[in-house]
């Protein structure tokens, strides 16, 4: 892929503060994911882009909310649109609601990736059809800083239906969960408010698999891997 070939180029000069925060963020240890569920700091994560292919379309903003102690930390959120190269497209616009002057006083793709890395360190990231959002964040960073982010992801679409399993057939997208588990969000491809209501549904989920003897990060990622092998739709 293209886009991964970015990452071997030579790294953008960047102003001193974000040269440092990025150089901060690399610094950091990938963090013990044999620790308990409830102990580990966990980020959610929802995007919104230009369009449905996560490797054509770009990213346009970033939503995320801290998971900590059993508890979606609103205090601790993270919001950035980024400010286009080009032309934008009115058409998808109607796909994710921010405006062409919010988009144009957005912020330079290089510095809102470098913000995100900052808010969410190197703690592991959570989304509902995570490979979406992860590919379009790993190729914004790929193209605009030369770097691949470090992060472990995880995601619910696919964990959601391992802890509830009866669920599992009539419920696919998002909305099918939320909406089973009473989860509002007013705010629908917002991606902060997305973010907040995908990390509602985590503590659900984070809830269902403690109870099942899921107790570390590490047996979620391999309950995950379980899912995934099972080649189970989501």
């Amino acid at each position: 892929m293209k886009w991964l070939n970015a990452i071997t180029r030579r790294r953008p000069a960047l102003d001193p503060p974000l040269a440092e925060a990025l150089a901060g963020y690399r610094a950091l240890e990938i963090p013990d994911l044999a620790t308990p569920l409830a102990i580990q700091r966990g980020v959610v994560v929802d995007v919104e882009s230009t369009g449905l292919d996560p490797f054509t379309d770009r990213l346009v903003s970033i939503g995320a909310v801290v998971v900590h102690g059993g508890l979606a930390r609103l205090s601790q959120s993270f919001e950035v649109v980024l400010r286009p190269a080009g032309a934008i497209g009115q058409r998808s616009i109607v796909l994710h609601g921010i405006g062409e002057s919010a988009q144009r006083a957005g912020r330079d793709p290089a510095a809102g990736i470098v913000n995100f890395l900052t808010f969410a360190g190197k703690a592991p990231l959570i989304a509902f059809h995570a490979d979406f959002d992860r590919t379009l964040i790993e190729r914004t960073a790929a193209n605009v800083l030369c770097m691949k982010p470090a992060n472990t992801w995880l995601d619910l679409a696919l964990l959601a239906p391992a802890v509830f399993p009866r669920h599992a057939s009539r419920h696919r997208a998002l909305d099918d969960w939320t909406k089973l588990f009473g989860i509002d969000n007013p705010a629908r491809h917002n991606a902060a408010a997305d973010a907040f209501a995908t990390a509602q549904l985590l503590l659900v989920v984070l809830a269902a698999a403690r109870a099942q003897n899921v107790s570390t990060w590490n047996e979620l990622i391999a309950l995950q891997r379980a899912q995934r092998w099972l080649g189970v739709r989501h």
